[in-house]
């Protein structure tokens, strides 16, 4: 079975799939087999689910989209909405044996979650729950902006409490505004336990691969090992 990384952000619109293709990317580059997943998208635009295609796109292994991305709902809105009107659940029982599937095939894959780490799913599970069924240690993508600090503690405590590992964090400057960016990053170096993976500066044509080099892969290779004692 291969290693796997649950991708959460701070909230929606801060970067996941950037990370995580970046990942994909960074993994690749090592001669690994790496593959993306999206358990559950919502948004699409021209027949198509933009993370998911991105991802695929990250990936170096081939596999079937149901395995990549075993719900796909057509409005932006919150997944357990998006359920409802489409008249099914989300199954979480689904999305582990996709995951199975994936990880018997590629020897990394990269989970990106939908939304905010508690995010609700169904109406008895959260993202948390999701991430909890795969047991995978967590990357938190931080959108820099005002108010970081709070989100990222707060996600940060409900990542422990749900008892997964914080494999660490990448801070992204969505907000080319922000006052006292470095000092934000800083304090969230203080407070946070999982290492800071890279630094992503604003840039509307930002993507995966142009990041490569601002992740820091190797930190993760720790945390790996200490899930796997």
């Amino acid at each position: 079975m291969g290693q796997g990384y649950f991708i959460t952000g701070t909230d929606t619109g801060v970067g996941k799939t950037t990370v995580s293709c970046a990942l994909l990317h960074a993994f690749a580059a090592q001669g690994r087999k790496a593959v993306g997943m999206k358990p559950v998208a919502a948004g699409c635009e021209n027949g198509q689910w933009p993370d998911v295609e991105m991802l695929r796109a990250a990936s170096n292994v081939n596999v079937t989209r149901r395995q990549i991305n075993p719900y796909a709902f057509d409005p932006s809105i919150a997944p357990h909405i998006a359920a409802q009107q489409a008249g099914t659940e989300i199954d979480l029982t689904v999305i582990h044996r996709a995951y199975q599937e994936l990880s018997a095939t590629a020897d990394i894959v990269i989970v990106e979650g939908v939304g905010g780490f508690l995010v609700p799913l169904n109406p008895r599970q959260t993202g948390a729950d999701l991430a909890q069924t795969l047991n995978l240690p967590v990357i938190l993508v931080v959108g820099m902006r005002l108010g970081c600090l709070n989100h990222a503690l707060l996600t940060a405590q409900a990542i422990k409490t749900a008892g997964l590992p914080l494999a660490g964090w990448v801070a992204n400057g969505i907000d080319p505004q922000m006052q006292a960016l470095q000092e934000n990053i800083a304090t969230l170096e203080q407070w946070l336990e999982g290492p800071l993976l890279g630094v992503m500066p604003f840039d509307s044509k930002i993507d995966g691969k142009n990041v490569i080099g601002l992740l820091d892969t190797a930190k993760l290779e720790k945390i790996w090992e200490c899930k796997m004692q």
